[in-house]
């Protein structure tokens, strides 16, 4: 199980209480860790069409892209929690940074080779990386002020997160599928062996900027004084760990499958957005303005959690989530069931509605846990995999067609609805 240490960065006794300016710095710097795990987890929104086109894969084939970087949670999460005990919380960040670094300068070999499984391997380093700052940053910030408004302050950090994805499509749409002959191609295009080598040059450039900025930043994060998070997430001596268990705290059981759910509805709409917009029967597009109207559909994360963070300052968090569910469920039907400009914005729509989501079923996972919060939250964010399982719908559209294959979407909004109305309310709650 995850287990989140004390920090060995700051003066020991150091804690939630002590210094909120300290605390105000260490958030804003974290949030540019949000923001960059999200920037680069979109670029594989824009990079799935490319490498389809380059490799001429099938949508299964280009979905197992996304499985694999999915995968390295339930493999990595463990190992990162290891890691973060043995060496510190904060070297542990200074490392996730410099193995995403790593991995993005391997992207740019796999795309001289090219090679599709130099590149899975690759995606799957950065992957790993990106797990060991989840372990560690999402309980940071969920369990550093007071626990009723942990669902607002991780939303209202969280939308860093989505400020990353929003811009990651611009970014790689200029800088990848505007530079590549599949992606200023219409669709169903035919691509000579030539013209494919070329494209998958084009990757080279933004992962080398990628790369730079990552060191940057664990540049930054290594001389920055980060506070200690103090009692507040001490593990359970082993004498009184016997006494308590994970399993008799519903909310955690069920918030377990809720992200491990909610990950299959989002990275399933992000991945086959570019794809679904580009159909003639849809946008009628290339694929490259295709991936700038994603921005808009990750702008809607963006600003649905700023949306979000401010409402649930005063109405609970699970009666906000069940709202957000029941209009995700909606969209989602109207973009199975119609043509057009309509099907295509309410595919957009749906970020707004997403938003919410993930940061809001954490907090209610970890609610009551008390000194068992870090445990619970390892395991939260190990359900995170679920978005290997986006490979089922890639499965779904080739066999059933790409846009019912979004009916598995709107089942799983179904879900996270159920979650929010019975399955997160706490049983067996501890005191903090």
């Amino acid at each position: 199980m995850a287990v989140m240490p004390t920090s060995k960065a700051a003066p020991a006794g150091a804690g939630p209480a002590s210094s909120p300016t300290n605390y105000g710095r260490a958030l804003a710097l974290l949030a540019t860790l949000f923001f960059m795990w999200g920037f680069i987890t979109v670029i594989n929104g824009t990079l799935l069409p490319h490498l389809r086109s380059v490799f001429e894969l099938s949508y299964f084939q280009a979905a197992l892209i996304e499985s694999v970087w999915f995968i390295a949670y339930f493999f990595a999460s463990i190992p990162s929690a290891k890691l973060i005990e043995r060496i510190g919380y904060q070297k542990s960040l200074v490392v996730g940074l410099l193995i995403m670094a790593a991995g993005a300068l391997g992207m740019t070999l796999a795309a001289s080779l090219p090679s599709y499984g130099v590149t899975l391997f690759m995606l799957f380093v950065i992957a790993s990386g990106i797990t060991l700052l989840q372990v560690a940053a999402n309980p940071y910030v969920a369990v550093i002020g007071p626990s009723e408004t942990a669902s607002s302050r991780l939303n209202l950090v969280q939308a860093m997160n989505s400020a990353g994805t929003m811009l990651a499509p611009l970014f790689g749409a200029y800088l990848i599928l505007g530079r590549s002959k599949g992606g200023t191609a219409h669709a169903g295009a035919t691509l000579t062996q030539a013209e494919r080598l070329a494209d998958a040059h084009a990757v080279i450039l933004p992962y080398v900027l990628v790369a730079v900025v990552l060191l940057v930043l664990a540049i930054v994060i290594a001389r920055f004084p980060l506070p200690a998070m103090g009692s507040a997430t001490s593990r359970v001596a082993k004498e009184d760990r016997k006494n308590h268990s994970l399993w008799s705290h519903r909310n955690l059981v069920f918030g377990i499958g809720a992200i491990f759910i909610y990950l299959i509805a989002e990275i399933g709409v992000g991945n086959l957005f570019v794809n679904f917009v580009s159909r003639p029967e849809i946008g009628n597009m290339t694929t490259e303005q295709a991936g700038r109207y994603l921005t808009l559909l990750w702008g809607g994360m963006m600003v649905g959690r700023f949306v979000g963070s401010a409402i649930m300052q005063k109405v609970d968090a699970g009666i906000v989530l069940a709202v957000f569910s029941i209009g995700a469920f909606v969209v989602m039907m109207v973009t199975v069931f119609t043509q057009g400009e309509v099907a295509m914005w309410s595919l957009i729509l749906v970020g707004l509605f997403h938003s919410i989501m993930f940061p809001t079923i954490f907090t209610l996972g970890i609610k009551g846990l008390g000194p068992l919060t870090e445990e619970g939250s390892g395991l939260l964010i190990m359900a995170i995999a679920g978005g290997a399982l986006v490979a089922v719908q890639g499965w779904l559209a080739d066999t059933y067609g790409l846009q019912h294959s979004f009916l598995l979407t709107a089942v799983c909004e179904l879900y996270i609805l159920f979650y929010a109305l019975w399955g997160s309310k706490p049983t067996n709650a501890i005191e903090d």
